[in-house]
């Protein structure tokens, strides 16, 4: 198993995009991706043993977004597993801990005899330097990209209402080591609040544009935010007309765009053209059931934001 042979069409977007738009999916382990990423089928499990190195040699996939940290921890020593199977220009987003960011524990067979309990390592930032943010910076080193604290819903009271919820963000961040580009990823709606954008601003954390039913569209999340952080940091993750699990399987095996968003990906190169033109890094992970294939999808969106930088037809 190794990379596939890239077209020269693809080759030629690569050469144009600029080298600090960064875009990736949300995992390299899909066997339909056999002739879009890797040059053979083989199973998810060799892929997610080895495929990483043969993924990262596709030239508009620079990043590749690392989910599994968000239900464990990783130590540092896989970390730089990771980081040594690709090149240097390659970057990689790191789900921070869930407990990091779900004030009471979800009603879900998974987490036993926790449901339905406090959490009390929410926004814990000990807990948060020295089991998510030390293995990054010293497995990952200058590969790392975002490090992101995903929120996913739940119960905005519980989270302080959305001034509570901004004030405890803020005196996270404040705790946490300077240097990592840290983002924050919301999906609760009532959240995007302007109190939250001011939290974010004055700690120099990016809020996370998310394709997601459960948010606002990327176009009007980016209006509210305006030009927050050091970076664009964007999660294309699902069709906004289905779940999670009827994309599954709708999408399967993912290699193929079945339902094209072309809203969401005209607002996502309008924003990573923009931040290239800002000379600021943009990072962009894409799932599968955003729109079927989500290397496709990124090499679309690729086209679309070297269009927009050349002054192409929208």
């Amino acid at each position: 198993m190794g990379a596939v042979d890239v077209p020269e069409e693809l080759q030629a977007v690569a050469r144009r995009l600029p080298a600090r738009v960064y875009l990736g999916t949300s995992s390299w382990s899909f066997p339909g991706w056999a002739g879009l990423v890797y040059d053979r089928e083989v199973s998810k499990e060799k892929l997610a043993r080895e495929g990483l190195s043969a993924y990262a040699c596709h030239p508009l996939l620079r990043a590749v977004g690392i989910d599994r940290t968000y239900y464990a921890p990783l130590p540092a020593s896989e970390f730089a597993r990771y980081a040594a199977a690709v090149p240097d220009g390659f970057r990689f987003l790191v789900k921070a801990h869930e407990l990091c960011t779900v004030a009471r524990f979800p009603e879900q067979a998974r987490y036993g005899g926790q449901r339905g309990k406090r959490n009390d390592l929410f926004l814990n930032s000990s807990y948060a330097i020295a089991e998510v943010v030390t293995p990054v910076v010293e497995g990952l080193g200058a590969k790392a990209g975002p490090l992101l604290f995903q929120f996913p819903p739940q119960d905005v009271s519980a989270l302080g209402g959305p001034e509570g919820f901004a004030d405890r963000l803020h005196a996270f961040f404040r705790m946490l080591p300077r240097g990592p580009l840290y983002a924050v990823e919301i999906r609760n709606a009532r959240l995007l609040h302007p109190i939250y954008v001011q939290a974010l601003q004055d700690v120099g954390v990016c809020h996370c544009l998310s394709a997601h039913p459960s948010m606002p569209d990327i176009g009007s999340q980016a209006r509210l935010i305006g030009e927050l952080g050091a970076a664009t940091v964007v999660r294309w993750m699902l069709a906004r007309h289905l779940s999670y699990e009827e994309a599954r399987e709708r999408y399967r095996p993912f290699n193929r765009i079945v339902d094209q968003d072309v809203a969401a990906r005209e607002a996502i190169a309008t924003r990573c053209a923009a931040a290239a033109r800002l000379r600021r890094p943009a990072f962009v992970i894409i799932n599968n059931k955003a729109e079927g294939s989500a290397p496709l999808s990124a090499f679309r969106l690729a086209e679309r934001i070297v269009a927009q930088l050349q002054g192409g037809p929208t």
